[in-house]
């Protein structure tokens, strides 16, 4: 009696669980594809249509007053999803709506973000608010919640495993908390399946036939993850001290989303060219296959410190893939490594470093890059880890971070 009623426990909290999971990944599918055709729309819109760019301080305005309109809420960012899950935070609705609508903007006028940080609040603030539904408080809100991230996370990339995964990693206190993988890995199964259905294609990249693996290439392959580890420092570092310094010196949220704004218009005058405008999924693609600009990645990381900074909405880790695998091209032909190779190995490093999610990233290379190279990605994930220290994206863990009083004012505060 004790073994079958322990049985019947068990297949009812998969059935529970698995059921929430294909609910979640319901709407985080329908919401994802419909967040991806709208990014992809108006990034095509601004392709063809350059003079639009011209409008992205008018954008930063109507992102800063429809952001301030929800003042009383608190912080609406990706950081108040990450407390849904630590701390109980409550996760408002209206989040979806918002980010949203400023990532649409930022993208339609050639700010430098990805989608990735709007992915996160959409999923998490879906999944909060179907919890609350569900009357489900304490860890069952917090899976729901990480599952709901997974599940928009997966519809825009189309990487299930790693969406799964990463949501975990990323919201983990000390542990990880490996309960949420059936609902999260099922919310992020059913959110891809709906995402193809519409047409929305994972991100897939086909790399050459990589080395043996020999003693030479794992010492090229460490040393290229050991200067990727450097370039996590200063992406994170410059994305910090700009926000820290542009929030110090222009309080006034409108004033500066105008600058910042002003300021991207006229660096992409002098750059010559719209591919630090946006996500840039194009140039990632010529980096894989060999082709990059040496300079692409540092202006890469000036183009989006100062979006972020100035208040614009889409997020960081595009931006990562985009100087990971520009520099992973750059640098492995100093190396003597292919560099169709060098690329998606900084693609990976990069993201490893930047997030401090090593097993997520590992499984984005087996999904996005396949299984050709997967021990070269694993030393790179590994070494870009664990070099890159405290430096990340979503917790300044420099010994000295950003926060902000209650009056809005930024303070340095020690980690």
């Amino acid at each position: 009696m004790e073994l079958r009623g322990k049985c019947i426990k068990y297949i009812t909290y998969v059935f529970k669980w698995a059921s929430i999971g294909i609910l979640i990944g319901v709407f985080g599918g329908l919401i994802g594809t419909f967040f991806h055709i709208s990014v992809d729309y108006v990034t095509t819109l601004r392709e063809n249509n350059f003079w639009l760019i011209f409008f992205l301080p008018i954008g930063g305005l109507l992102i800063a007053a429809i952001y301030k309109m929800f003042v009383s809420k608190g912080n609406i960012d990706t950081q108040r999803v990450f407390q849904s899950v630590k701390e109980d935070k409550d996760v408002p609705i209206v989040m979806i709506p918002l980010i949203f609508i400023g990532t649409v903007i930022t993208h339609m006028l050639g700010g430098s973000a990805g989608r990735e940080g709007a992915a996160l609040q959409l999923g998490g603030s879906m999944g909060y608010n179907v919890a609350k539904a569900l009357k489900q408080n304490g860890d069952s809100l917090k899976l729901i919640v990480t599952s709901g991230m997974s599940s928009v996370f997966s519809a825009l990339f189309g990487t299930p495993l790693a969406a799964t995964v990463f949501s975990l990693e990323v919201t983990k206190t000390r542990t990880l908390n490996f309960r949420g993988l059936l609902p999260g890995f099922v919310s992020s199964l059913v959110a891809v399946k709906i995402s193809q259905f519409f047409g929305v294609a994972p991100i897939r990249f086909d790399i050459p036939t990589v080395y043996e693996f020999h003693l030479d290439t794992i010492l090229k392959v460490a040393i290229l993850a050991i200067l990727c580890a450097g370039v996590c420092i200063i992406f994170a570092t410059s994305i910090h001290k700009t926000e820290f310094f542009m929030t110090k010196h222009i309080p006034n949220s409108y004033i500066r989303a105008f600058f910042g704004g002003l300021l991207i218009i006229v660096l992409t005058i002098i750059a010559g060219t719209e591919d630090y405008n946006g996500a840039g999924m194009d140039v990632i693609k010529r980096a894989i296959l060999g082709d990059a600009k040496y300079e692409a990645f540092i202006l890469k990381i000036v183009f989006t410190a100062i979006t972020i900074a100035a208040g614009f909405k889409g997020g960081e880790i595009v931006p990562t893939f985009f100087i990971g695998s520009t520099f992973g091209c750059m640098a492995s032909g100093f190396l003597g490594l292919n560099k169709s190779i060098g690329a998606p190995l900084g693609f990976v490093a990069l993201f490893a470093g930047m997030t401090k999610c090593p097993i997520a990233a590992f499984l984005l290379a087996l999904e996005v890059f396949g299984i050709k190279g997967m021990l070269y990605f694993a030393i790179a994930v590994v070494v870009a880890y664990m070099l890159s220290g405290r430096f990340g994206l979503y917790e300044n863990t420099n010994k000295m971070m950003l926060s902000r009083t209650n009056s809005g004012t930024p303070k340095l505060r020690k980690a």
